[in-house]
């Protein structure tokens, strides 16, 4: 999906699958940005439910143009997200929005309709 800068939109979420515009096949989990997706794997970054999103994860994002990033603890919220990612968004001026998966979406399709977003989004736990 590397067409346009435009970050892709979300056209369905549901437990373990998270379906994106111009994406054959569904993600688990999944980073998203302007300009394209991709596989959310853990591994790369040990991430791990706690101590959750690392700061490894979000620069990603932000190497891909986010100015702002949407987080998602997944369906019932067990990914967590240290004070650490958050100040370093935070020290960036990148606003940062921490919510469940699906309210994560929700989010996250509105501000593509005019920002440039990015986010990681966890389909189970």
């Amino acid at each position: 999906m590397e067409r346009t800068n435009r970050s892709p939109r979300i056209q369905h979420v549901s437990w373990g699958q998270l379906e994106v515009e111009g994406e054959p096949e569904a993600y688990k989990d999944a980073k998203l940005f302007p300009g394209g997706s991709r596989e959310w794997n853990w591994r790369e970054t040990k991430t791990a439910h706690k101590p959750g999103i690392q700061i490894a994860d979000v620069q990603e994002l932000l190497e891909h143009g986010s100015k702002v990033v949407v987080l998602s603890r997944g369906m019932a919220e067990c990914l967590q997200v240290p004070r650490e990612t958050l100040a370093f968004l935070k020290e960036r001026q990148i606003a940062a929005h921490v919510l469940p998966t699906r309210e994560a979406v929700a989010l996250y399709n509105k501000l593509a309709e005019t920002e440039p977003v990015g986010g990681l989004f966890h389909t189970t736990c």
